[in-house]
């Protein structure tokens, strides 16, 4: 595979999301894509952000590690992942925020018949991974995108994450890390989305015989 570019964007406050991020970014290189990370920012002011511990310094330590995603590069990816925790069972809105920034690119279709998938977390089993989920991918199909699920297209899918993207739970205070499993499922799902990349960049960029 060659010149199949993949854009992971993602919000992450307590290192979950981040760690699926890495993990799919390295699936996609795995498959011989060039992969951009990058971190949407905070909506809101640091006063607000010190109400909950930690979320100051991790968010300053992701922001210096990772740029924040612009138009030039959804632009530049031939495929694209969306990563954000669940917020009352719906994504996080700093990566909605992000979304509304794409419609210069929804007019022009350049989004248009890209492949994409979405990772997500919650704090419980329960907490709305799937609803999540399930929620960012009608947004994908406003923006003309082809949404790329896992499936179960992977043995360790029967263990860990969703059909519908890598997923990771933190069990709430105890803000566990993902766990082997939940980063083998995002690698697979990175994977997965280069290959279908360059398979329908191909399509798309294939001489018109009308």
């Amino acid at each position: 595979m060659s010149d199949v570019n993949i854009l992971v964007a993602f919000y992450s406050r307590g290192g979950g999301v981040e760690a699926l991020a890495s993990a799919l970014a390295e699936g996609a290189r795995s498959a011989g894509a060039s992969v951009r990370v990058r971190r949407v920012r905070e909506l809101v002011d640091r006063q607000t952000m010190q109400l909950a511990p930690g979320w100051i310094e991790a968010a300053d330590r992701m922001n210096a590690a990772y740029e924040a995603p612009t138009l030039d590069d959804a632009r530049w990816a031939d495929g694209l992942a969306f990563g954000a925790p669940t917020r009352f069972g719906s994504a996080a809105s700093e990566l909605r925020a992000y979304f509304e920034t794409l419609g210069a690119l929804w007019l022009g279709g350049n989004l248009a018949g890209k492949p994409a998938g979405v990772f997500t977390a919650s704090s419980s089993p329960h907490g709305g991974l799937e609803a999540t989920a399930l929620g960012l991918y009608p947004t994908l199909a406003h923006l003309g995108l082809i949404i790329v699920p896992t499936g179960y297209g992977h043995p360790t899918l029967f263990r860990a994450g969703t059909p519908y993207g890598a997923a990771v739970v933190s069990h709430g205070a105890e803000q566990r890390p993902p766990t082997t499993d939940d980063l083998e499922v995002a690698a697979y799902q990175g994977e997965r989305l280069a290959r279908v990349a360059a398979a329908l960049k191909s399509f798309r960029t294939a001489p018109s015989t009308a």
